[in-house]
Formats: structure tokens, sequence, C-alpha cells
């Protein structure tokens, strides 16, 4: 594919749909990237989903909750070793080829981990699905923004980033269907299933090897610079060159208060909405055991879902209000609407019509922040360094979020033993102190550089 980076974007208003701007190819790179990134959100989704399951399978039931937080921990902190990894690796041997190992890896290791049957089976295979899964979305994007014309790449970057909802929908979806067939005795332990339905995306290599392409800008450079060229840049520029280091730097800590928000509170609302069905339909009593796990079951895929019916709109929209508002103000609005949503959450979540308007509005407002960072970070680092660039700011701050789960455990236990709270008050407790993360990225916006209108930097 050939296209020209013009020296300055024109935001023509009368130019038309973006959409109308791209060729054949461009959308064929446009739909892998995105079903890339879509299976890898329905690995993740799948993990939160079944965790807990999981959790009360393989460990005694006073360490349900506990291990939940470990299992987290590890996983990401496989997903910030793959994600740096496969981004510096992404610059050194090309977009297309990283990708292509990165949907083995999470696809393999997602499916082995429906065998476990201790923990530490459990969270070895955990920590191979991270790398995966952590390495897919920095050569994701970084393909997407190098191969799209100037005026699309924010929106088809937008896109992208929300059609990982539908992944996380899809597993949801899954989960649902499993509890209905274990009600009625058809399988048994449908936390194994669910990790077996993740090695689907492993079909998509196929597509992949036969017509994916590394794009012009990374062949231009791979063919001006040697592979030795190419990691002392990596080592010498992305953290001594000022510019690119503040910028990593920037991102890094943009990237971490909404990852943690995320991750370290906003994903945990299902477990405490399990918590409370769970603890509300046994003070009711008069249902099976079977029956019990079933509707705690539904209720945990259906608040999966709602909450990323609000983050498909939530990451799309952000594009549209980027293109007016600029990144600082759109990520600005954002993080203050997480934070507020979130709050209203952990505080207020009581029934089952919660599930219908309070999630999806935490869902809106959190993952608006991811849409964010797809369009963000590949506008912060040149060709030669945009895939580890973006990589260290969207996955280094996993190991800030493993640090935090390891915390939540204490915490909780703390809030239990020494407050004399129950399980779920603990977890409200828990979720609205960790809420503050938000300001962390409120607060290093005045420092971030506008890329709105700008080309990307070379």
């Amino acid at each position: 594919m050939h296209f020209d980076t013009p020296a300055v974007v024109t935001a023509d208003p009368n130019a038309g749909p973006w959409y109308k701007e791209l060729t054949r190819y461009h959308w064929f790179v446009l739909i892998v990237c995105t079903l890339g990134w879509l299976f890898d959100t329905m690995d993740q989704s799948i993990f939160n989903i079944a965790r807990r399951p999981a959790m009360m399978a393989l460990v005694s039931p006073d360490k349900v909750t506990d291990y939940g937080f470990y299992a987290t921990s590890i996983f990401l902190c496989g997903w910030g070793a793959g994600g740096i990894a496969f981004g510096v690796l992404g610059d050194l041997i090309g977009r297309a080829k990283s990708m292509i190992l990165t949907i083995l890896l999470y696809s393999l290791f997602t499916g082995l981990s429906a065998l476990s049957t201790e923990f530490w089976h459990f969270a070895v295979f955990r920590f191979l699905t991270g790398l995966g899964v952590g390495g897919q979305f920095a050569v994701g994007v970084s393909l997407v923004a190098e191969e799209m014309p100037d005026r699309a790449r924010p929106f088809a970057l937008g896109l992208l980033q929300a059609m990982s909802a539908v992944g996380n929908i899809m597993a949801a979806v899954a989960g649902v269907a499993l509890a209905f067939l274990a009600r009625d005795e058809v399988v048994s332990e449908t936390w194994r299933i669910m990790f077996l339905v993740g090695t689907a995306p492993a079909l998509l290599v196929l597509v992949i090897m036969r017509r994916l392409k590394e794009p012009e800008r990374w062949t231009k450079m791979a063919a001006e610079k040697t592979m030795r060229e190419r990691v002392g840049a990596y080592g010498a520029e992305l953290f001594r060159d000022p510019r690119w280091k503040r910028h990593a730097l920037i991102g890094l800590i943009l990237s971490s208060s909404g990852i943690i928000g995320l991750w370290a509170i906003g994903f945990f609302s299902i477990d405490l909405q399990r918590a409370i069905f769970r603890q509300r339909l046994v003070a009711e009593g008069g249902l099976e055991p079977s029956e019990l796990t079933f509707q705690v079951d539904v209720w945990a895929a259906m608040t999966s879902v709602m909450m990323n019916i609000g983050g498909f709109f939530g990451m799309y929209l952000f594009s549209r209000f980027t293109h007016h508002l600029g990144r600082r103000l759109t990520f600005a609005i954002a993080f203050v609407l997480a934070m507020l949503s979130t709050l209203l959450v952990f505080w207020k979540f009581e029934s089952i019509g919660d599930i219908f308007w309070m999630i999806p509005i935490m869902g809106f407002c959190q993952l608006a922040l991811f849409g964010g960072y797809a369009i963000y970070l590949p506008e912060l680092f040149p060709t030669r360094l945009r895939g580890s660039g973006t990589s260290f700011c969207y996955n280094g701050g996993r190991f800030v979020v493993a640090g935090a789960t390891l915390i939540l455990p204490q915490m909780h236990g703390y809030f239990m033993r020494v407050n004399h709270l129950d399980d779920v008050t603990a977890f409200r407790y828990v979720g609205m102190i960790m809420c503050a993360i938000f300001l962390v990225g409120l607060a290093v916006l005045p420092f971030a550089p506008e890329t709105k209108g700008k080309p990307l930097p070379e």
C-alpha cells in the first residue's frame, strides 16, 4: 500500500465521512486488527467471568476471594511483560509478524487454562496467556495508525477499540448459555468450557498469514536501519531522548490511571454483584445449590454485557469528542465521569434493576478512556518507537495494577477483621477508596502534549 503523509493535517468539515478515504486494503487491515483485539478482549472477559468459579473449584472456600485477586495479579504481570516485549518486537521484526505470535499465544494458553487442577497450574497458564494478550494491543493499534490516512486515523482507532466491547459481550453470552446448560445438567464446570472457547481466535492467524503486509512506514524505516541500529535506537531514544522520555512517562501515568480503575475496581463490580446476589439468595433460602449457582452466573454475565454495551458507546464517542474538543479536554471529562460513576456503583449497587442502568453508565465512562488510549498513544511516538512506546505506556501500567490487586485483598481483609464488615460491605469500601486513582490521570493532563490535527511523528 502507498500513501503520502502530509506535513500538516487539515480538518476540513466538508471533506465527507472519514471512511470514504479508505481503500479495500485499509478496510482489510482495520478488520483484521479489530478482530485480533476483539478476541483478545473476549479472553480478558472470559477470565473475569470465570475467575471466581475457577477459584471455587481450585482452592478452599475461605481463600476464594483472596486467590481471585492473586490470579488477577499474575495475569496482569504476564500482560505487562508480554505487552512490553511484543511492543519492542513489533518495532524490530514488524507489526504483522508480531500480531501472529500474540494471537497464537493467547489462544493456546487460554485453552490450556481449562485443564488446571490446582491453583499453580491456573496461575502459570494465565501468566502465559497474559504475554499474548498484552502484546496484541500495541502491534494492532500501531499497524492501524500507520496504515490509515491521517484524517481517518482517530476514527478508525476509536472504532477498533469500541469493537473490543463486542468481544467482552461474546464472552458474557457464552457464559449465559453455559449457565443454562449447567442448570439442565448438560455440562458441568462451565468455567473450563469457557476457557476452551478462547482457543477460537487461532483461526484468525490463517487469514493474517496470507494477506497482511507490514506498513509502508515501518518497511521504509526497516530498510534504512539495520536490526542492531533499531535495537540501539530503542534503548537510546525511548528513555534518553527528552521528548520521547517525557511522552513515555506521561502516557504511562495516563494509562495506569484508567487501567487500575478498570482492572482493580471496575471489573470487580462483577464479583461485587456475585457476592450481593449470593448473600441475598442464601438468606431468602429455598434454592438448590445448582439453581443458586445458575442465578448468580446469569446475572454476573448480564453485568458484563451491560458494562460493555455502555463501553462500546463510550469508546467510540471518545473519538468523536476528541475530534472537536481535543485529546486533553476529552480525557479530563472522561476521568471525572469515570470516578463519579464508579463511586456510584460501589456505593449504591443493590438490585437486579441496577444492572441495567448503573453498570452501563460506569462502563461508558470507564471504557471511554480506553478509546482515548488507542487514539492518543500511537500519536506520541515516531515509527521506529511506536510499538515499544505505545506498549510501554499501555502495558507498563499492568505491573502497577498487579501491585494494586495484591493490596486489595489486604484492604478487604482489614475491613472485615478490624471494622467487622461482611464481604459485600468490605468490597464496597475498597472500591470507593480506589476511585481516587482517576485523579492521578487528571493531574498529569496539563503536562500532556495536544496532538489533535497533527500527523504522526516520524
